[in-house]
């Protein structure tokens, strides 16, 4: 297999990641949150980067599509900490403290509080959530965009 090709594949990855992405929401009527919609757009760089290297044979928009990739992983474990609580995630999509709040300022918070909350998990797979899968999938991208980087260099 060429080198080619492996780029070739790798942008199919990330395609596919966003086509699967789509396809819970659309399909399966699982709306994303904030964080899930931080993970797509990396893979969108990963796509196009990784098109044109496969065309120009340019290896540093190889490595841009690397990045992209690992870009997505990383904000996929970032993810994965929040859901399992691990750490706290952005203030915009998790739910807050409710120590000693008023009964007015409890009802606030839950009035303005995000539709989708980045600290649930609204599906999983062998006790992997979607961010889990996305993490691992997408790290192990960016190591495949690597080799195949190095493979021929």
């Amino acid at each position: 297999m060429t080198q080619k090709h492996v780029f070739l594949l790798l942008t199919g990855f990330s395609v596919s990641m966003v086509l699967g992405a789509w396809a819970f929401e659309f399909i399966g009527g699982l709306a994303p949150c904030k964080l899930c919609y931080y993970q797509r757009y990396p893979h969108w760089v990963a796509a196009g980067a990784g098109a044109l290297a496969a065309l120009s044979g340019m290896t540093l928009l190889a490595y841009v599509a690397a990045l992209g990739a690992a870009a997505s992983g990383l904000i996929g474990l970032f993810h994965s900490g929040v859901e399992r609580g691990w750490w706290e995630g952005p203030s915009t999509c998790t739910s807050g403290d409710i120590t000693g709040m008023s009964a007015d300022d409890l009802f606030n918070q839950i009035m303005s509080a995000p539709l989708v909350r980045c600290d649930e998990i609204p599906w999983q797979m062998f006790g992997l959530s979607m961010a889990n899968y996305n993490a691992l999938l997408s790290l192990g991208a960016a190591l495949i965009w690597l080799w195949a980087i190095k493979r021929t260099a």
